[in-house]
């Protein structure tokens, strides 16, 4: 790593670029997950469901499947599993014992997954909490052997996929509310759901262990190697993305298509999520200015920004409007108010904190101390 890189990713013991991803793909996460806070539950993954009235709501729809659905996801459990390693190797180089601190770190992480959970179901903490012990253990293979266990489990996914709609197809298995606003959905593609939800985020956070190892993630690696990255990936992953679209559209979104329409944005998710991080590496190898310390900022405060996006949008959508009357446009511009908020609250606190609130008690529980909380005066 060249010396101009290290100035732009390193900062104060902090790895700059993995704060600057986080950042984007916290935001990026709010465009998946409003969906389910202001619309009917099959509108979530059909387009044709309620919420899409006018042209308008079309391209929103369009555009979130193709560029943000899975794939700011997938960058998100990446993190978090360069996350696990990064912290047992700092743990193990301060002489504290990382294999306990790290499971009781990630207990710590699954209980909060629990609680909100018990708000909101669409929770992914507490996979990420199941899936740490596996990733703490894998840690030191390769990065070719983690980086293949990654996409096997989405070829995982994807096999379970295809035959899930051939039961949907025979009769077997009705879609239910995972595609139409009726019964709960069948046990058989409830299963497919639990499953693909599984195999994608332990498949992220392995292919997110291989990628920081090899220096990938936090931008060790030349300018030209993230440009060629980008460009190899996003001529793979964005045509599959499409095709998936086109799929659903030929078939009328048909139940017919319901699952096996989203097995070509499955596969599209790695590429075009490597690709986002090689471009946003590139963003951040550039001068710093105020909008990127402040999308880093959001990153320093991922979880607590993660989980008040659900409190603000179950709020939101409780409170002052109605499910069957909101439009995708309208959860939108919704989306787009909390982007500007957390940006600005983000910076704003920590100037005065160490931590966000949510980052600072996972962090004295997980030192079982009362950790340090107020920025020194003396800091920038």
């Amino acid at each position: 790593m060249n010396k101009a890189n290290t100035s732009a990713t390193q900062q104060q013991d902090r790895i700059t670029n993995l704060d600057y991803i986080r950042g984007l793909a916290t935001l990026g996460i709010l465009g998946m997950n409003a969906m389910m806070f202001g619309l009917p539950k099959p509108a979530y993954n059909n387009l044709d469901s309620q919420g899409t009235d006018s042209v308008l709501d079309w391209i929103f729809g369009i555009f979130g499947e193709i560029f943000i659905d899975q794939k700011t996801m997938a960058i998100f459990s990446m993190l978090f599993g360069a996350g696990i390693v990064l912290f047992a190797d700092r743990a193990k180089a301060k002489g504290r014992k990382p294999f306990r601190l790290t499971l009781w770190r990630n207990f710590l992480l699954l209980v909060i997954g629990f609680l909100h959970m018990v708000m909101w179901e669409g929770d992914v903490l507490m996979v990420y909490g199941i899936c740490a012990p596996v990733i703490y253990l894998l840690r030191k293979r390769s990065t070719k052997f983690l980086f293949t266990i990654g996409v096997l489990l989405f070829s995982l996914t994807v096999l379970n996929g295809i035959l899930t709609q051939s039961l949907v197809n025979d009769g077997s298995a009705p879609l239910g509310d995972f595609w139409y606003a009726s019964s709960p959905m069948s046990d058989e593609v409830a299963f497919w759901f639990i499953f693909d939800g599984f195999c994608r985020a332990l498949g992220a956070m392995l292919i997110g262990v291989a990628l920081y190892r090899s220096g990938f993630i936090s931008g060790a690696k030349e300018k030209s190697y993230y440009q060629r990255i980008l460009r190899r990936c996003c001529a793979f992953g964005f045509p599959l993305a499409i095709f998936g679209i086109l799929i659903q559209v030929a078939g009328d979104y048909d139940s017919d298509v319901a699952i096996i329409g989203q097995v070509p944005n499955t596969i599209a998710t790695v590429p075009i999520a490597i690709g986002y991080v090689a471009i946003i590496t590139l963003f951040n190898m550039r001068p710093d200015n105020g909008f990127k310390l402040r999308i880093r900022s959001v990153g320093q405060m991922a979880l607590t920004n993660y989980l008040t996006q659900t409190i603000i949008g179950l709020t939101v959508f409780a409170i002052f409007f109605e499910k069957n009357d909101m439009s995708r446009t309208g959860v939108w511009i919704f989306i787009i108010c909390v982007w500007a908020l957390q940006i600005l609250w983000s910076k704003a606190w920590l100037t005065r904190f160490r931590f966000g609130p949510i980052e600072w008690m996972w962090r004295c529980g997980t030192y079982r101390s009362r950790q340090p909380f107020l920025r020194p005066s003396s800091d920038d």
